[in-house]
C-alpha cells in the first residue's frame, strides 16, 4: 500500500511537472505571440520624449515667426514683451496637458481628451480641422521655410522663384513621409542628429548677439517700447505668430502609448523642455535685435539669412545650412507624431477604417502617413506663410481650449478618475480665459480670418452626420468603402492594430 502510493506520488508529481513544463511553454508562446503582434511599440523613452517636443517646437517657428510678431506689436519692446508671455502661456498649457496625458494615457493628444469629455461630435471636428487644415498648413509651412533658406543663398540679390521653393518643398515632404514609415527608430535617430543643426543655429545667434551687444551695438534698444502698439486685436495678431513657434508642446500627447513609463517620462519631458524652449526664443530674439533694425527685419523674407549676412563673409554660409537642418528636424518629427491623430481617430470609427492600418513588416501607420503628406503636398498652392500661419493658429488655438475646458469638465463629471498627477485649478483656470481673450479679440482686428476658422470647423459637421453617424448608407457606398479599405490593405501591407480595445 505504501508503495503504491509513493507510486502514485511519484507519477503525481511527474504530471505536475509535465503540466508546469507545459504552462512555462505556453507562457512563453504566449510572449512571443505578444511581442510579435502588429501595434505600436513602446519605444520613447524620456530622451525620445523630451527630443521630440524641443524638435517640434524648435523648427522652423523661430526663424519666421520674429517677423509676424513685430508686424503686429510694433516695437522691439513689446516684441519680446509678447514672446515671453507665449513662452509662459505655453508652459500653462503644457502642466493642464500633463494632467491629461496621465489621466487618459491614450495616443490621439486633443481629439481623445475632447472625445472623452464632449463626446464624437467635437472630437470629429477637431480631426478634421486637424487633418484638413492645421496639419498639413504646418507641415506646408516647415516644407516651404525649409526651401526659403537652402535657396536663398543661390538666389542672393532676389527672391527664390516660387515654383522652385514648392518643388523642393514638395520632395522634402514626401522624403520625410517615406523615413517615417520606414522605420520608427530612424526617425528618432534622425531627430537626435538635426538637434545638432538646432542648437548650432540658435547658439550662433545667441552668442553673436551677446558679443556685439558687448561691443557696445544697442541702437535698437535705446526706446524699445517706442511704436507699440496698443490695439487688443492686434496684439492678439502678434501672440498668434509667438504661439506658433511655440506650437508643439501637446504633440507628445499625441504618442503617448508608444512611450515607456509615460505616467512619468511624460510630464518630466514636458517640464525639462519648456523652461529651456522659453529661454532659448527669448534670447535668440535679443540677438535678431541687436544687428536687424526693425525696418530690416520687416523686409526680410527670411530673418536669419538677413542676420547672417551682418557677419563676415566666411561665416554667412552657416544660417542658411543650420536652419534649414533645424527645420528640417521639426517637420519629420511633425509628420511622425500628426500622423497618431488620423490613425486614433479612424480607429475610433470617425475617418475610413484604412487609415486604422499598420504595416505588418515596419509596424508603422502607413496609410494615415501617406494621406496627410498627400494634403501636405496640396498645401503648396501657396507660399503665402504667414497667412497659413494665422489660419492654422486660430484653429488650434481654439481647440486646445477645448481640450483644457475639458480637464476642468472631468474634474467635475468623473471626480474618481485615477489621476497620476493633479494639477492645481489656478492653471487651467488662467490658461482657459487667455485663450479666450486670444479667440475673441481678433473678431474685429481680423475678422476674415476668423470667419474663415469657423467655416472650415463647420464645415465638419455635415461630413460628421454623412459619413460617421449614418448608418444606413446605400450598399454602393459600402461597396466603394470596402474597396477602399481592400486596396489599401494590399498596396500598403497592413492589418489593424492587434491588442487593443479602442
Amino acid at each position: 500500500m505504501d508503495h503504491q502510493d509513493s507510486r502514485s506520488a511519484a507519477n503525481g508529481a511527474a504530471e505536475v511537472g509535465l503540466l508546469s513544463g507545459k504552462q512555462k511553454a505556453n507562457m512563453v508562446e504566449g510572449d512571443e505571440r505578444k511581442e510579435n503582434r502588429v501595434n505600436l511599440k513602446k519605444e520613447l523613452g524620456l530622451m525620445e520624449g523630451v527630443s521630440i517636443i524641443i524638435g517640434v517646437i524648435i523648427g522652423s517657428g523661430i526663424f519666421i515667426s520674429p517677423k509676424g510678431v513685430l508686424l503686429s506689436a510694433g516695437s522691439v519692446g513689446l516684441s519680446l514683451v509678447i514672446w515671453f508671455l507665449c513662452g509662459i502661456l505655453s508652459a500653462l498649457g503644457a502642466i493642464c496637458y500633463a494632467e491629461l496625458g496621465t489621466a487618459i494615457p491614450k495616443s490621439g493628444g486633443d481629439y481623445t481628451y475632447i472625445r472623452e469629455a464632449f463626446g464624437p461630435l467635437f472630437a470629429f471636428l477637431y480631426l478634421w480641422v486637424a487633418s484638413v487644415v492645421f496639419v498639413p498648413c504646418t507641415n506646408a509651412i516647415g516644407a516651404l521655410t525649409f526651401s526659403s533658406y537652402i535657396l536663398q543663398p543661390f538666389y542672393s540679390h532676389c527672391v527664390p522663384p516660387d515654383n522652385a521653393v514648392r518643388l523642393l518643398a514638395a520632395v522634402v515632404i514626401c522624403f520625410l513621409t517615406f523615413l517615417n514609415c520606414y522605420n520608427v527608430k530612424w526617425t528618432t535617430k534622425l531627430q537626435d542628429g538635426f538637434m545638432f543643426f538646432k542648437i548650432v543655429a540658435l547658439l550662433f545667434i545667441i552668442v553673436t548677439g551677446a558679443v556685439f551687444l558687448g561691443m557696445g551695438k544697442s541702437e535698437h534698444f535705446h526706446d524699445p517700447f517706442q511704436g507699440s502698439v496698443t490695439d487688443p486685436g492686434r496684439i492678439a495678431l502678434a501672440f498668434y505668430s509667438g504661439i506658433f513657434s511655440y506650437t508643439g508642446w501637446n504633440y507628445l500627447n499625441f504618442v503617448t502609448e508608444e512611450m515607456k513609463n509615460p505616467y512619468v517620462n511624460l510630464p518630466r519631458a514636458i517640464w525639462v523642455s519648456m523652461p529651456v524652449i522659453t529661454t532659448i526664443y527669448l534670447l535668440a530674439n535679443v540677438g535678431y535685435f541687436v544687428l536687424l533694425s526693425p525696418y530690416e527685419m520687416l523686409s526680410s523674407s527670411a530673418v536669419a539669412v538677413t542676420f547672417g549676412e551682418k557677419l563676415p563673409y566666411y561665416l554667412r554660409w552657416i544660417m542658411p545650412i543650420c536652419v534649414a537642418g533645424s527645420t528640417l528636424g521639426g517637420l519629420s518629427v511633425h509628420i511622425f507624431t500628426s500622423s497618431r491623430i488620423c490613425f486614433v481617430g479612424a480607429r475610433q470609427g470617425q475617418f475610413p477604417s484604412s487609415l486604422a492600418m499598420i504595416n505588418i513588416h515596419t509596424n508603422t501607420p502607413i496609410p494615415s502617413l501617406v494621406f496627410l503628406g498627400v494634403l501636405s503636398l496640396l498645401m503648396l498652392v501657396t507660399t503665402d506663410i504667414y497667412a497659413l500661419i494665422d489660419y492654422s493658429s486660430f484653429v488650434e488655438s481654439f481647440f486646445i481650449a477645448m481640450s483644457v475646458a475639458g480637464l476642468l469638465y472631468l474634474r467635475w463629471k468623473q471626480p474618481k478618475l485615477k489621476r497620476p498627477i493633479k494639477v492645481s485649478l489656478f492653471f487651467p483656470v488662467t490658461f482657459l480665459m487667455i485663450c479666450l481673450f486670444l479667440l475673441c479679440l481678433p473678431l474685429y482686428a481680423s475678422p476674415f480670418v476668423v470667419g474663415m476658422g469657423v467655416v472650415i470647423i463647420l464645415t465638419g459637421v455635415p461630413v460628421y452626420f454623412f459619413f460617421v453617424l449614418w448608418d444606413r448608407k446605400p450598399h454602393v457606398f459600402r461597396q466603394i468603402f470596402d474597396f477602399i479599405t481592400y486596396f489599401v490593405q494590399k498596396f500598403f501591407v497592413t492589418v489593424r492594430q492587434e491588442g487593443t480595445d479602442d
